[in-house]
C-alpha cells in the first residue's frame, strides 16, 4: 500500500528553511488525500489519549490534546488560505467536499465520552496541582469550556442533533462564502463605461479602469477598438469611483450592483441566511440558551448580550446627533451645487462628503497618494514594529510562494532571534475573495523542551496592481488597511505561548481587533509618516500642514462611520437574538430594515441589502461578534492615549503593550489590559479622537 504520509507534500517535512510550506510541490489533487489521512492520524492520537490507562493529568490529556492533529490543521489551513487568495474553482470544489468530513471529525472529538471524562477529571482536580503554570491552568479551563459549550454534556438524541447541526452549519457557511466570492467575480457585477462617462475620476483611477478593461477584453478574445473602462465591485475600483465620479446615474448603478449582491439568481444567499439563523437558534436551545448570542458570547469580554447592546446603545447616544448634523450639512452643501430640493442618497454620500471635505479642509485623499508608494509604505509599516518593538524584516526571495505576487519576509525580534515568516499578498486578482485579512499557515507553539515552532503568518489585501511600469501608490484607506492587517500579523508573529489553542490571535474575539486597530492610530502621526512618506517624484517628506489637514479631515465623517458600523452590529445581534425560528413569512429586506432602524442613516434602497453578502457573520466567525470591532475600538483608543501621553514611540509604554501582544490567550484579556493601562478602558478616548469630547 502506498504510504500517503511520505508521498504527499502537505504531510511531509517541506525540507525548506523554517519548515516553510512547499507551495511549489503541492497540487490541487494533494489536498483531499492529505486531509483524509490527517483525519485518520488525528483519530489515532485521540484514541491514544482517551484510552490511556494512566490516571488523567494535564500532561497526558489536556496538553497532548492541544498538540494533536497538527498535520491535519496545517493541511486544512493551506487549502482554506489558498481557496480564498486564489479563488480557483477546483479549490472551491475540494473545500466543499472536505468541509462535512472536517465538521464531523471535529464533532466526534468534542462528543467523545472517554476523552470528555478525562478532561472533566483534570478540570475538577486542577486546584490540587500547585505546580501548574498560569498558562496550563488557562488551557485546562478553556479546553473544558470549549467541550462543554460544544455539546460534550449532551446525551442520546440531543447529541445526535448537535452533531447534525454542526455539520449543517459548516456546509451552509462554505456555500454562503463561495456564493459571495462567485458573485463578486461575476461578469454581471461590473460596469463598462466610456471615456465620456469618466468625468471627475482622477487619472490614476482612469488608468486602472482602462487596464482592467484591456485585460478583460483580452481574456474574452475581443478586440479593444473603442476606449472602454471597466469598474468592478472590489474596493480599489468601487471606492474611488463612488468618491470621485461626477455621474450620479453611474454612482447609483454601481451602488445597486454592489448592494444587491447575492439577493437573487444562481448565487442567492437569502435562503441560506434564514437556514443559518434558524440552525444557530436550534443549536443554542439545545445547549440550554435562549438564543445564539447568549450561547456564543460565553468566553468573551462582553460575556452576555446585554453588555453588547449597552455598548451599541451608548455609542448610538453619543454619535447619532453628530451624524445627523453631518448628513444635514452635506445635503445642504449638495443643494448648493445641484438644486434646492436635492435629496442626498447613499450613492451621493462619498462624492459630496469628499468634495465638502476638500473644500472645508483643503484636503483630498488623492493628495496623499504620491506619498504612499507601496515599497516605501511596506518599509514604513514594518518600521512601526521596528520602532516600537525592535523587530526587523528581511525579504526571502528563495522560499516557495503560492502566487508570483506574494512576498515572504523573515521577521526577527530585538535580540536578533527569528520570530517567524510573514507572507504578504497585496494585489487584487480575478477570483480572489474581496477585502483584506490575516491568517496563518502554522501557529506558534513550543514543545516540552521549550523549543519554539515558528509561526507562518499571512496578510492578504486587494490593492490595485500597477499599470505597466507605473509606481503603486496607495490611498490613505489602503495604508490604513495595511496597518490593520499588519497588527493582526504582529499578534501571530509575537506570540510566546506554549499551546496552539492559546497562541497568537486565539484570544476572545472582542479582544482580537485591539492590536490591528491600535496600529491605525499612527496613520495621522507626522513622526511616524516622516519615516517613509516621501513624494514619489520629488522625494520630499510629507508636509506638516498636509498631515494636519488629513488629521482634521479624519474627524469629518467619524460619526457617520460609527453609525454605519453600529448598523452592522445591530443587524448581527438581531439575527442571533431571535428566540423563535424565522418562518415562511421571513423577508431578508424587512428583517434588516427593522434591525437597523435604531441607527438608520438612509432609507433602504429597494433590492439592496447587507445580509446576503455579510460574510463576517454568516461565514467568517463573527456571528454575535461584529460588535467586537467597536468594543476593540474603545480599547485601541484608550491604549493609544497612553502613547500620546508618554510619546508615540515611548519604549516603556511599548514594552508594556508588547507583553499583551505576546501573551496570546494565556491570560484573561481584561487582566492583561489593566496591567498595561492601570485601569479599565472607557469610551472617553474614542470620543476625543472622533472630535466629540
Amino acid at each position: 500500500m502506498e504510504n500517503i504520509e511520505s508521498n504527499n507534500p502537505l504531510l511531509m517535512d517541506s525540507g525548506l528553511p523554517f519548515k516553510a510550506v512547499a507551495f511549489g510541490k503541492i497540487n490541487a489533487d494533494d489536498y483531499e488525500p492529505a486531509i483524509l489521512e490527517g483525519i485518520r492520524l488525528h483519530n489515532e492520537e485521540i484514541d491514544r489519549i482517551a484510552s490511556n490507562p494512566e490516571p488523567p493529568s494535564f500532561e497526558n490529556t489536556v496538553a497532548v490534546l492541544d498538540r494533536s492533529g497538527r498535520k491535519l490543521s496545517e493541511a486544512v489551513a493551506t487549502l482554506s488560505n489558498l481557496e480564498n487568495a486564489l479563488g480557483q474553482p477546483r479549490l472551491m470544489e475540494i473545500m466543499t467536499e472536505v468541509t462535512p468530513q472536517l465538521s464531523n471529525h471535529n464533532t466526534e472529538i468534542l462528543l467523545n465520552d472517554k476523552l470528555w471524562n478525562r478532561i472533566k477529571f483534570v478540570y475538577d482536580s486542577r486546584s490540587l496541582r500547585s505546580d501548574l503554570s498560569g498558562e496550563a491552568l488557562r488551557l485546562i479551563e478553556e479546553t473544558y469550556r470549549d467541550f462543554a459549550e460544544s455539546g460534550a454534556n449532551l446525551e442520546g438524541e440531543a447529541r445526535e442533533t448537535f452533531r447534525s447541526l454542526s455539520s449543517k452549519l459548516s456546509e451552509l457557511s462554505v456555500r454562503f462564502s463561495q456564493n459571495v466570492t462567485n458573485e463578486m467575480a461575476s461578469k454581471e457585477r461590473r460596469m463598462w463605461i466610456s471615456e465620456e462617462e469618466t468625468e471627475g475620476l482622477p487619472d490614476s483611477v482612469k488608468r486602472a479602469a482602462r487596464a482592467a478593461a484591456k485585460e478583460a477584453l483580452a481574456e474574452e478574445g475581443q478586440v479593444d477598438d473603442v476606449a472602454k473602462y471597466l469598474v468592478s465591485l472590489f474596493a480599489p475600483s468601487y471606492v474611488p469611483f463612488m468618491k470621485y465620479s461626477q455621474r450620479r446615474d453611474l454612482r447609483e448603478r454601481l451602488y445597486r450592483l454592489y448592494n444587491s449582491r447575492n439577493t437573487s439568481g444562481e448565487f442567492d444567499n437569502s435562503a441560506i441566511v434564514k437556514e443559518i439563523a434558524n440552525s444557530r437558534l436550534e443549536l443554542a436551545r439545545l445547549m440550554g440558551k435562549r438564543n445564539f448570542a447568549e450561547y456564543k458570547l460565553q468566553g468573551t469580554m462582553a460575556a452576555i448580550p446585554d453588555n453588547v447592546l449597552n455598548l451599541l446603545h451608548q455609542l448610538k447616544e453619543k454619535y447619532e446627533l453628530p451624524m445627523r448634523k453631518e448628513i444635514f450639512e452635506i445635503e445642504d452643501y449638495a443643494r448648493g451645487i445641484e438644486c434646492p430640493d436635492f435629496k442626498l442618497m447613499p450613492w451621493d454620500y462619498s462624492y459630496f462628503s469628499e468634495k465638502m471635505k476638500d473644500e472645508r479642509y483643503s484636503f483630498n485623499d488623492e493628495a496623499l497618494k504620491p506619498y504612499f508608494e507601496l515599497q516605501h509604505t511596506i518599509e514604513g509599516v514594518f518600521g512601526l514594529a521596528t520602532r516600537l518593538y525592535g523587530y526587523t524584516f528581511k525579504e526571502n526571495k528563495e522560499l516557495d510562494v503560492y502566487h508570483p505576487d506574494v512576498k515572504v519576509f523573515e521577521v526577527y525580534d530585538d535580540k536578533g532571534m527569528i520570530l517567524g515568516l510573514l507572507y504578504a499578498d497585496f494585489f487584487y486578482r480575478a477570483g480572489k475573495s474581496p477585502g483584506a485579512w490575516m491568517t496563518e499557515f502554522r501557529a506558534e507553539t513550543k514543545d516540552d523542551s521549550g523549543t519554539r515552532e515558528l509561526p507562518l503568518i499571512s496578510i492578504v489585501c486587494n490593492f490595485s496592481k500597477p499599470v505597466e511600469n507605473e509606481q503603486v501608490l496607495l490611498t490613505p484607506g489602503e495604508v490604513e488597511t495595511f496597518l490593520h492587517e499588519f497588527g493582526h500579523a504582529l499578534h501571530g508573529l509575537s506570540s510566546q505561548a506554549t499551546y496552539a489553542s492559546l497562541s497568537g490571535t486565539n484570544v476572545y474575539h472582542d479582544f482580537v481587533e485591539l492590536f490591528s486597530q491600535f496600529n491605525e492610530n499612527y496613520l495621522t502621526e507626522k513622526e511616524f509618516l516622516d519615516g517613509f512618506a516621501k513624494h514619489c517624484s520629488t522625494g520630499e517628506a510629507i508636509p506638516r500642514e498636509l498631515v494636519k489637514r488629513f488629521a482634521r479631515s479624519r474627524k469629518f465623517g467619524a460619526a457617520y462611520a460609527c453609525m454605519r458600523q453600529l448598523g452592522f452590529g445591530y443587524l448581527d445581534m438581531a439575527y442571533h437574538m431571535i428566540e423563535k425560528p424565522l418562518d415562511d413569512t421571513f423577508s431578508v429586506a424587512d428583517f434588516e430594515r427593522e434591525a437597523i432602524s435604531p441607527v438608520k442613516i438612509f432609507d433602504m434602497v429597494e433590492g439592496c441589502m447587507i445580509s446576503t453578502s455579510f460574510g463576517h457573520i454568516f461565514a467568517g466567525g463573527y456571528a454575535a461578534g461584529y460588535y467586537g470591532y467597536k468594543w476593540a475600538e474603545v480599547l485601541d483608543a484608550d491604549a493609544f492615549s497612553a502613547f500620546k501621553e508618554n510619546g508615540i514611540f515611548d519604549k516603556p509604554t511599548a514594552n508594556r503593550f508588547h507583553k499583551m501582544l505576546a501573551s496570546g490567550g494565556t491570560v484573561d484579556p481584561m487582566e492583561l489590559y489593566k496591567e498595561f493601562r492601570g485601569k479599565e478602558p472607557t469610551v472617553d478616548a474614542l470620543l476625543r479622537r472622533d472630535g466629540l469630547a
